[in-house]
């Protein structure tokens, strides 16, 4: 199932240990990988400060892209389970890309990411959307 539903564009969860043999080296000191998802090339991890979006390009692959949003910048989270067919699960995040939070003019981004029909997604997105409800209490106080 996992090489499938990597083909159809899917995410699946990968162990905590091949996570940080394979992504250690872009973790920062002291940074802990909490839990990881893969695509057939391409990886997504959680970590206690932040998400790691990893995009192998190319044919081969050995051009990569790595790219962070951290976990405080994220204000609102949106769930939607796999429906009849050939519908997925979807969480996407909205986060704020502007370094001042709290400014007058903020910019903000999102970020989709795709599950399996199978897959159960509410633990994933009640931890984002707990990390989210921080957040939108600490940059509206």
């Amino acid at each position: 199932m996992g090489l499938l539903s990597g083909l159809l564009g899917n995410y699946s969860e990968v162990a905590l240990p091949e996570l940080q043999r394979q992504y250690g080296v872009y973790l920062v000191p002291g940074e802990e990988i909490r839990l990881g998802f893969k695509l057939i090339r391409d990886a997504f991890i959680l970590t206690d400060d932040r998400l790691i979006l990893i995009d192998h390009q190319g044919v081969t692959g050995k051009k990569t892209r790595v790219a962070s949003i951290h976990l405080n910048s994220i204000y609102e989270v949106t769930m939607e389970t796999a429906g009849m067919g050939f519908e997925d699960s979807e969480i996407t995040i909205h986060y704020i890309t502007s370094p001042y939070h709290k400014a007058n003019s903020v910019s903000t981004s999102s970020y989709k990411f795709e599950f399996g029909k199978k897959f159960n997604v509410q633990p994933i997105y009640t931890t984002l959307m707990g990390i989210a409800a921080e957040n939108s209490k600490r940059l509206n106080s």
